[in-house]
């Protein structure tokens, strides 16, 4: 899969996650695609899936922590 693929995907889980399960939803899905995206800036990531600037940091902190969750165990195509 690409980023580009990738990014459309998360695009889509977000748009249609319940507004209580927004965030929640973006933490999963970039969890999820991490590997896929490790070469894509925060701001790249923003612009493509359409969020605020501001989730940039959320977007950085996830994708560090997916590293640690695989190697706890999880499996991301479960997610």
């Amino acid at each position: 899969m690409t980023p580009a693929e990738a990014l459309k995907k998360i695009k889509v889980a977000i748009e249609t996650s319940p507004p209580n399960g927004y965030t929640a939803e973006l933490h999963l899905q970039v969890i999820k695609y991490a590997e896929v995206l490790e070469g894509v800036s925060g701001k790249e990531f923003c612009e493509a899936v359409g969020l605020t600037p501001a989730y940039r940091t959320e977007f950085a902190k996830m994708r560090k922590i997916a590293g640690r969750l695989v190697n706890a165990g999880l499996d991301v195509d479960r997610i």
